[in-house]
């Protein structure tokens, strides 16, 4: 990532295409009280236009996606990518049983011939950085608050617009194809530093966020991802909640997710961790970043509690724990 971009990042406001996304549209009379057995987070006390980070589980608690719940007036919309929409739907199909619900696929071109309507001709633009939401009133589009969305209209055309809650502040727009491109063209007219996804990949791993299939498997438990928002532990039962309450009311896993400063070889993923030639931890996402003191390898992974603050070891060099949006690795206690 060149320090270029990342810098507008931080400071300025850039956009990238959203071609990752997909969304399902949940309907039926028991929408509200269903999906809030389905999820981690509280859906029933979201108000029109609010959303909120979740996780979905299985039975014994293991984390089989992430989305975000969005109350789009008296439905919801999950919101998660592409490669998870499908498993997904299928996880949740099992569980409609006598209930009054219905799962379909909006907003991406992939949705089936049958489930064809005007919210699958969608493409998406995501503006990102500390001026984001200045370059959107710029062009009469409003920004909403983090973790809301907005109903709003360019051109003469419906625009959609979501503040995921996200290490900078963060616009997913949303809208039909040619308004995509006349809101980006307007954009980038402005100003506005278009960047690269593998540059978007670089800065999750700057911010130390994780992401589902890379750092998040199938056999996590939440409170070891350390993302305590997607987890709500007053709104009643859930599938997969008698796990995450048991956790939470005998004390902390043994290991959790952290940022890692590497010094070395790029490791291959995977890459276990190791203290005193004991099983540590592991690395899950490595990139090389550019800042202003030159290019650093920075990591995401696991490690167990106990090994805080000291230096674990790879095979080909050492990682040490960072704070997210750093680079500078914390103390080692060598």
């Amino acid at each position: 990532m060149p320090v270029s971009e990342l810098n507008a990042l931080l400071t300025g406001a850039v956009l990238a295409p959203l071609d990752d996304r997909a969304f399902l549209r949940v309907t039926g009379e028991d929408r509200t009280r269903w999906l809030n057995g389905m999820v981690t987070n509280s859906a029933q006390a979201l108000a029109e236009g609010e959303g909120n980070y979740n996780f979905l589980l299985n039975a014994q608690g293991r984390i089989q996606g992430d989305c975000t719940v969005w109350r789009d007036g008296a439905e919801f919309l999950l919101e998660t990518t592409k490669r998870q929409a499908a498993p997904i739907q299928q996880h949740l199909d099992r569980f409609i049983i006598m209930d009054d619900v219905e799962l379909l696929p909006v907003m991406t071109e992939n949705a089936e011939a049958k489930q064809v309507s005007s919210e699958n001709d969608q493409h998406g633009l995501l503006l990102a950085g500390p001026l984001a939401a200045e370059r959107l009133a710029a062009i009469l589009l409003p920004a909403p608050a983090a973790n809301h969305l907005a109903h709003a209209a360019y051109g003469g055309q419906p625009v959609l617009i979501f503040a995921p809650q996200a290490a900078v502040r963060s616009f997913e727009v949303w809208s039909a194809p040619e308004t995509i491109a006349a809101i980006r063209a307007t954009l980038e007219a402005s100003g506005v530093e278009p960047i690269e996804p593998k540059t978007l990949e670089a800065f999750r791993i700057f911010a130390g966020m994780p992401r589902f299939g890379q750092d998040i498997r199938d056999r996590d438990l939440p409170q070891e991802t350390e993302q305590s928002h997607a987890l709500h532990f007053a709104k009643g039962c859930y599938l997969g909640q008698e796990i995450v309450e048991r956790i939470r009311s005998r004390g902390q896993v043994h290991r959790g997710f952290t940022a890692f400063a590497l010094t070395g070889e790029l490791p291959l993923l995977p890459a276990p961790l190791t203290l005193d030639g004991k099983p540590a931890g592991e690395l899950t996402s490595v990139a090389v970043v550019e800042l202003e003191t030159g290019l650093v390898t920075l990591a995401l992974g696991y490690a167990r509690r106990e090994t805080h603050g000291r230096r674990l070891t790879y095979d080909g060099g050492t990682a040490l724990k960072r704070n997210p949006l750093t680079a500078d690795p914390l103390q080692a206690q060598d």
